[in-house]
């Protein structure tokens, strides 16, 4: 009976001590398992720890005299569990009070920003237009824009006479004097400038100015040209029987023309301008002097008013003045052309003709104008 009583004893003994072992790992357990971090944790009430608290061991190790540490070290497996299962309501509890976040991969993380971004761009573009769309949807100056500014084009010359030009600076004076001599050296370049003429006759499309200037030249040209074939003579009138001016030896073009057909069926009544007379020389002394440059569509009219104006104001050639006015025969061959003649000389005259003054003519000099 005793043996039975003290086997009793010492399962009950045993008991105990594993009861208390239960209690201290649940309270290491649940002072594990209470997060820091989360204030709401600390706060949680423990209604089991707070029982296991109530039993004390150690009156029941003193009355066996022997050590604690040696049944709890028999008992330690079963003891784990029995913690494990009494502290698992626990730890359920506090997990679902604090729940953990999981927290995503790195991949996943950096894709997610892609998207976002993605996202932030697509949204940028519909919000902002095309630069395109910008400016064809900007309104319309109100102010208008200045005209286009014009360029001043230089129509070149229909034909250029300054081959000509050299020539008679080099071979007539300014008063009208011609080197016959001079023009024969130089008749290389003579011949090159007339055969010029000829191979690019008056167009339709030229001015009548550019169509003026080369009748002009062309008439003054080929008459010096006439002299220096036949030089040295003495006057004009000395080659073809006295009548020069009809023959017809000047090439232009697909046509040959007299000195007669340039002057009297071109110049005269084309242009009817009675200037042309002071403009055009036969190689005589009396006629109005030849001028030393090529006439150009340009110089034209300034240079026909010049001429006519020093041709009448020439003693040499007219004397006008008191009762009496001795003038140019060329006023009487080409009355036509001048019209009333006191009128036309009166318009250049630096002394004027007086109503009813007596004109008389000049006897003309066909000397050589050399």
């Amino acid at each position: 009976m005793k043996n039975v009583l003290k086997t009793a004893f010492f399962a009950a003994l045993l008991s105990v001590v594993a009861c208390g072992d239960a209690v201290a790992e649940k309270e290491t357990a649940v002072v594990a398992a209470t997060p820091t971090a989360k204030p709401m944790v600390k706060e949680t009430p423990a209604p089991v720890l707070a029982e296991a608290k109530v039993i004390e061991a150690e009156p029941v190790v003193e009355a066996t005299n022997k050590p604690v540490e040696e049944k709890t070290t028999t008992t330690k497996a079963p003891v784990k569990k029995v913690v494990e299962k009494a502290v698992a309501p626990i730890k359920a509890k506090v997990e679902k009070m604090v729940p953990k976040k999981e927290v995503p991969a790195a991949k996943e993380v950096i894709k997610e920003e892609e998207v976002i971004k993605e996202k932030v761009v697509a949204v940028t573009k519909a919000a902002i237009p095309a630069k395109e769309a910008v400016v064809k949807e900007m309104p319309k100056a109100t102010t208008p824009a200045p005209a286009p500014r014009k360029e001043k084009i230089s129509t070149p010359q229909a034909f250029s006479h300054a081959a000509w030009n050299a020539l008679a600076q080099k071979h007539i004076s300014a008063t009208g004097k011609v080197n016959y001599k001079g023009f024969k050296a130089d008749i290389a370049p003579f011949n090159a400038y007339l055969k010029s003429l000829a191979d690019n006759p008056v167009q339709s499309s030229w001015s009548r100015g550019e169509k003026m200037a080369y009748w002009i030249n062309a008439y003054n040209a080929f008459t010096i040209k006439l002299i220096v074939d036949n030089y040295p003579v003495k006057s004009i009138t000395d080659l073809e029987g006295g009548k020069p001016w009809d023959k017809k030896w000047i090439k232009l073009g697909g046509k040959t023309y007299s000195l007669n057909n340039i002057e009297h069926d071109i110049l005269r009544p084309k242009y009817k301008d009675a200037r042309i007379h002071f403009a055009v020389n036969c190689a005589a002394k009396s006629c109005p002097p030849v001028w030393n440059k090529a006439w150009t569509a340009a110089n034209l009219n300034g240079q026909l008013e010049r001429s006519a104006k020093a041709f009448i104001n020439n003693s040499q050639y007219n004397s006008v003045g008191g009762s009496n006015a001795a003038i140019s025969k060329i006023f009487e061959w080409y009355a036509v052309d001048f019209g009333n003649i006191t009128d036309y000389l009166n318009k250049y005259a630096s002394t004027k003709v007086a109503a009813g003054t007596a004109v008389t003519y000049k006897e003309y000099n066909w000397a050589l104008n050399e």
